[in-house]
């Protein structure tokens, strides 16, 4: 092998090596935290080598705060999660469907539509999304943050859509042969073929709802309804000595569900995404 390539190889990889350490090293600093001393976070804030492993952090953290130990929290987190998923997915399959297969009026208006609610930044509609809520009687109560994913999500309905078009329309037309109606079609012949566009949404909608932050803290008022996500921010009292190294004990199981998930089906957000831009 010639110098100057070999040269190049050992550069490159440097480089890479040098940008992966950057991106991983607030997760390891996270981790190592978790196992330092309350004082010694902050004041050997670089090092990520504890002076003693403080494994009580752990224990001190799963307490929680307000009578409610992060097991509730993240039992709430669970329940919030694994529900607004199902009802985003399920409701986004059968809006691709409807998009992808079936002609009826209006229908490139209405995919116009929701194509433009995915420009909408969500500060937007906070405050009209409060009031409706608030008129219905669902603040301080788990629907404000599940129901409304089950009205679809508009990148969802994209992705599956295009997924979708990737079938041959023949296979719709041998079911109907079949006597198959428009819904046997869509439960027998296309969510067993867009099972990895399904399992990319259902990545996405974990990751998205597991970090959400900003709906729990408007609508759940009780500590034994937050989430992780609320829980980690409102662990810290202003008014005692703060247990950091609790918090980022807590913060680093909060991690572990994501990762879980990412290892288990990382495949198939590669095989989501790559296949639904085949065809337009």
């Amino acid at each position: 092998m010639p110098v100057n390539r070999r040269l190049n190889r050992v550069l490159y990889h440097l480089i890479i090596s040098a940008i992966g350490l950057v991106m991983i090293y607030p997760i390891l600093w996270l981790v190592a935290s978790s196992l330092k001393p309350n004082g010694e976070i902050f004041s050997h804030a670089y090092s990520l080598i504890p002076s003693r492993l403080e494994f009580s952090n752990y224990s001190s953290g799963w307490k929680g705060f307000g009578g409610n130990t992060f097991g509730t929290f993240f039992m709430n987190s669970f329940f919030i999660v694994i529900l607004s998923t199902i009802g985003a997915v399920v409701s986004s399959a059968l809006v691709a469907y409807g998009f992808a297969r079936i002609n009826f009026f209006g229908k490139s208006l209405w995919f116009t539509c929701v194509m433009l609610t995915m420009m909408l930044p969500h500060d937007v509609i906070i405050v009209p999304q409060y009031v409706m809520f608030a008129k219905l009687g669902w603040l301080n109560s788990f629907k404000p943050v599940i129901v409304p994913f089950f009205f679809g999500v508009p990148f969802f309905i994209f992705l599956i859509m295009q997924f979708i078009r990737t079938l041959p329309p023949e296979l719709d037309e041998a079911a109907k042969i079949d006597g198959c109606s428009k819904y046997s079609i869509f439960y027998r012949i296309i969510v067993p073929l867009i099972i990895p566009a399904l399992i990319t949404s259902s990545i996405f909608s974990f990751y998205w709802r597991w970090d959400d932050f900003i709906n729990p803290l408007l609508y759940l008022n009780q500590p034994s309804q937050y989430p992780v996500s609320l829980a980690l921010k409102l662990f810290l009292d202003g008014e005692s000595i703060n247990n950091w190294g609790g918090m980022f004990a807590m913060a680093t199981l909060s991690l572990l569900p994501i990762v879980v998930v990412f290892f288990i089906f990382q495949k198939y957000i590669v095989e989501g995404i790559s296949t639904s831009g085949l065809k337009g």
